[in-house]
């Protein structure tokens, strides 16, 4: 009887734990979303133009799947049975031959909702329909929910975002689940079992290094959102990455911050959501969204988060293990001025502690790759020296093997 109880039990446990999809975002997503540049002036020819731009300018086969319809699409009311409604004005033919548009160009489709009463931009929330959006979601084909966290008032953080992931499981459809909670609840720790990735702060903002308050809240630059991912190296991996945010690229900050922007991402594992028009994208954000070298960095599929190793006089040294014995290493100058480097890798114990992993310089000999110059930077048998500029980075591919 008491075995019998404890199978029972160990049943019920696994049903409660294995909600979401599994399978989905073994690396970090990667997409576009329209908040950061378009908030809620959408539209169905935005959408088309976007899909278009994202084939077209390589970032599609840079390995950008997702395109993400954030909050307003929607109309303002439910229809009598409580549906979702997409705007009239904004999505004349609806949000099934959207999706399907989408999808024609060899991308996936997404969608936000919230998990309160009314989203961010005061339109229909989902609390209380949950399986009814769900099932419509399903229906139009939909890849991937962002799913935030406004009008919760008294809402369990943990509860509302089990009941949202069950909804999707039902539905039948897999779909990638963002949990948008801004960090509040610690959704790390928590969360795996529910979705594919999970905000860890509040929204980010296009500077560098700065607090934009907004009333009762504040959006952090980019620095600050890094400053922020400490010690949350170990919830990350395969199907269940940290996020901090969507990126700022090509958003009215230099090429040495768009570019120090991106690196750190990267070495963070982080998803990467461009949020710029990619329709009049620069050929600097093109190239800096699209650099292969770089985004393969994200990509690995040894699926380590980076972490910051050292910081001396503004210059910080991030650190991050690859598969292969591999290493990548990002140089980063937080100051206003030009910061001179010298690594001597002998002397310096790089360890990962999430996996243990050494890099041993000091028995073994690892090629050094200069990663957006995209040369060859010596050796670690000898001390790496450069100039780092100002807001910038270096970011270095260390390989045991030939490049």
């Amino acid at each position: 009887m008491r075995q019998s109880l404890f199978l029972l039990f160990l049943g019920c446990s696994l049903i409660l734990r294995a909600q979401k999809f599994e399978g989905l975002a073994l690396t970090p997503p990667m997409g576009w979303n329209s908040w950061n540049t378009f908030q809620t002036n959408i539209s169905e020819k935005m959408v088309m133009e976007t899909a278009d731009a994202m084939v077209s300018s390589g970032m599609k086969d840079a390995g950008y799947t997702y395109l993400v319809l954030d909050d307003g699409w929607m109309a303002k009311e439910r229809d009598s049975l409580g549906n979702l409604v997409p705007d009239p004005q904004k999505f004349p033919h609806g949000i099934k031959p959207v999706a399907d548009y989408v999808h024609s160009k060899g991308l996936k489709f997404g969608l936000y909702n919230c998990a309160g009463t009314k989203t961010c931009a005061g339109y229909p929330g989902t609390r209380g329909y949950e399986y009814q959006d769900a099932r419509n979601y399903a229906a139009w084909e939909v890849d991937y929910l962002k799913f935030d966290w406004c009008s919760s008032e008294g809402l369990n953080a943990r509860e509302a975002y089990t009941t949202m992931s069950k909804a999707l499981r039902k539905a039948g459809r897999p779909i990638i689940f963002s949990l948008c909670e801004w960090g509040n609840n610690k959704p790390w720790e928590w969360a795996q079992p529910l979705g594919q990735l999970w905000r860890t702060t509040g929204d980010i903002f296009g500077c560098f290094d700065c607090e934009k308050r907004n009333g009762g809240w504040s959006a952090w630059g980019i620095m600050r959102i890094a400053d922020k991912q400490a010690g949350l190296a170990r919830y990350a991996g395969a199907g269940h990455w940290n996020d901090p945010d969507m990126l700022e690229v090509g958003k009215g900050m230099t090429q040495g911050e768009d570019r120090a922007h991106f690196s750190i991402w990267c070495m963070l594992a982080a998803p990467l959501i461009a949020g710029n028009d990619i329709r009049k994208m620069s050929v600097q954000t093109d190239a800096i969204l699209t650099h292969k070298e770089v985004v393969a960095v994200d990509q690995d599929p040894m699926g380590v988060e980076g972490f910051k190793y050292s910081v001396k006089d503004s210059l910080e040294t991030w650190a991050r293990p690859l598969e292969g014995g591999n290493w990548a290493i990002c140089f980063l100058n937080r100051s206003a001025s030009p910061r001179n480097l010298s690594f001597d890798w002998k002397k310096e114990a790089i360890i990962d502690s999430v996996t243990d992993t050494p890099l041993d310089a000091g028995s073994s000999s690892y090629i050094l790759y200069d990663l957006w110059q995209r040369s060859a930077a010596g050796k670690t048998s000898t001390p790496f020296k450069a100039v780092v500029a100002p807001h910038d980075v270096i970011m270095l591919k260390l390989s045991k093997g030939d490049l």
